[in-house]
């Protein structure tokens, strides 16, 4: 089949890797792609929101598949469209993509389903958010009801600064639209985990478990971001914590949509916390993380397009997914300045030779081509990914990877997995 992959970022990149390799597929294309996902795919530019020249371009290349990478075109109806056309897409229609979409719809549909989640409250006027504030005495994690690149979720050190960021998000409008409601929740304590299943809708097939480093800095400090790196698995999921997972978490949310009259296809993403052993949801999203799906593709062994053609299509079979590698770890170099003023054309400089290494691949997230020269075109520029025996075996290869690389004012943690890692 031929395939077209939406997005420019590392997943995506990783997307279109893992369909290149795959015997089901004989060309992949990605829209709009970047400087790694032309070594793999064709590049299209075309730009991931614009619904109807990705509608047209799918047909002028007669595209058997879409794989939707991020969240937004999602939202913006890709799907819904492509569905008109008659071209099978990997992702939920407008209607579905509303979990994530508005943290409001999601934390309220969670409650309505008995799903284990933080205590909540919704707001639509600042004056009314910051009273709640005053009122509970402590200062709650703030998120903005719609999509936000990333930066809607703050959580604040005081009262103090949850109500700045009140006001930051509802009067100043920091994020525009998407920051005019905002939900209010208790913070909760314990290691956070990513959590993939594939599903057609009514049936699901869970991926790996992998945890994210959303913190900028070693230690868990600094500024949340996209995520600076991932590891899968990680140590605290045993067997019955996935169990929990499936029963507690994804059927009822899934069951929940149907009745909602949006049933959900394509990757349904759990991001929990483990309080006490047991997950409760932070967010769902419904397409792969990232850089979680780098972890989670280079582990994946069998077909890969043609399960995702059958969630798409409503036939998701019943067997599970093959891990080809026993561990997986994603280091993330990201641009100086990120996240919030990330210098771009700084030359890069190693690529090749880290990739040269075995189990090694190196997914580009803001990369470009400039005067046949690689540069950074982003915050998040590379996705360093390493497969090994154990999750130790893997960091030391993605670390020694990553020191082959270049690139000026270079931002990476160093202790990726550490919760994994002895040594």
């Amino acid at each position: 089949m031929k395939v077209l992959v939406v997005g420019s970022g590392a997943r995506e990149h990783a997307l279109a890797w893992r369909l290149s390799v795959d015997s089901d597929v004989e060309a992949v294309y990605c829209a709009p792609g970047n400087a790694g996902t032309e070594a793999v795919a064709r590049n299209v530019p075309v730009a991931p929101t614009d619904v109807p020249r990705l509608v047209q371009a799918a047909r002028d290349l007669r595209i058997d598949l879409v794989v939707v990478g991020p969240e937004a075109p999602l939202v913006a109806g890709l799907v819904d469209a492509l569905g008109e056309a008659g071209i099978d897409a990997f992702g939920p229609t407008a209607a579905a993509a509303r979990l994530e979409g508005s943290k409001a719809f999601a934390k309220t549909l969670m409650q309505r389903a008995g799903i284990p989640t933080a205590p909540f409250a919704v707001f639509e006027n600042a004056e009314a958010a910051v009273a709640h504030l005053r009122a509970v005495g402590k200062p709650l994690v703030v998120k903005a009801d719609g999509l936000a690149a990333g930066k809607g979720v703050v959580v604040p050190d005081s009262v103090d600064h949850a109500i700045e960021v009140v006001r930051r998000f509802m009067e100043q409008r920091a994020l525009g639209e998407a920051g005019a409601r905002v939900v209010l929740e208790e913070r909760l304590e314990g290691p956070e985990i990513s959590y993939h299943v594939l599903t057609d809708g009514e049936r699901f097939v869970p991926l790996e478990p992998a945890q994210d480093h959303k913190r900028l800095l070693d230690g868990d400090r600094g500024p949340n971001t996209g995520g600076m790196g991932a590891y899968s698995p990680p140590p605290r999921v045993d067997a019955a914590t996935r169990r929990a997972f499936d029963t507690r978490i994804v059927a009822p949310v899934l069951a929940a949509m149907r009745e909602a009259g949006r049933p959900l296809r394509g990757a349904l993403f759990v991001g929990a916390m483990l309080v006490r052993g047991e997950p409760y949801v932070l967010e769902f999203n419904v397409r792969f993380g990232d850089p979680e799906c780098e972890c989670l593709l280079v582990r994946w062994k069998g077909p890969f397009a043609r399960r995702l053609r059958d969630a798409a299509r409503g036939r998701l079979g019943p067997d599970p997914v093959e891990c080809g590698a026993p561990a997986s770890v994603a280091v993330v170099m990201a641009a100086p300045g990120y996240p919030e003023n990330p210098r771009r054309g700084l030359p890069i400089e190693g690529v090749e030779r880290a990739a040269e290494l075995p189990d090694v691949h190196v997914f580009h997230a803001g990369t470009a081509r400039r005067d046949g020269r690689l540069v950074s075109d982003g915050g998040r520029v590379l996705a360093i990914t390493a497969t090994g025996i154990d999750v130790d075996a893997a960091a030391a290869r993605a670390y020694e990877a990553a020191g082959h690389i270049r690139m000026e004012g270079a931002q990476m943690r160093s202790d990726i997995a550490w919760q994994a890692r002895t040594r």
